[in-house]
């Protein structure tokens, strides 16, 4: 198989996954018992565009880690800001930050900055492992 194709389906199911995690452990901080996590099908193809990582990484591969966690944080709110704002005109976003402090359009919240800093750097991990 194509290494893009495997990177991106790489990226794509870590996404799910990760989203998944992240969505039942807040479930628990809402006093959901349940730990119940969602994602959507949509997310897949969002999440596979982090296969973009893989090249850069080789190409970032001297920066410190704060440097490229930086850049992943900036290209995660692009592709998050893109894609949602495009969905949202049919109707289709998954998420909606609209009622949040620190979004922007309902599309990104600012305050996963964080989140997204250490999903960058788990996507490289992942990817270099891959390679």
């Amino acid at each position: 198989m194509n290494q893009n194709i495997s990177n991106f389906l790489l990226c794509g199911s870590a996404g799910w996954c990760m989203e998944i995690f992240w969505t039942g452990l807040h479930s628990l901080f809402t006093g959901q018992k349940t730990l119940t996590g969602k994602t959507s099908l949509l997310m897949f193809p969002i999440y596979g565009c982090a296969a973009v990582i893989a090249p850069l990484s080789v190409k970032l591969s001297s920066f410190p880690f704060f440097y490229r966690g930086i850049l992943y944080t900036a290209g995660f709110y692009l592709v998050e800001f893109i894609s949602g704002s495009f969905l949202k005109q049919f109707g289709m976003c998954p998420w909606d930050y609209s009622g949040v402090p620190l979004q922007c359009h309902g599309v990104i919240r600012l305050d996963y900055a964080p989140l997204w800093f250490t999903a960058g750097l788990i996507f490289e991990k992942i990817l270099t492992v891959h390679r």
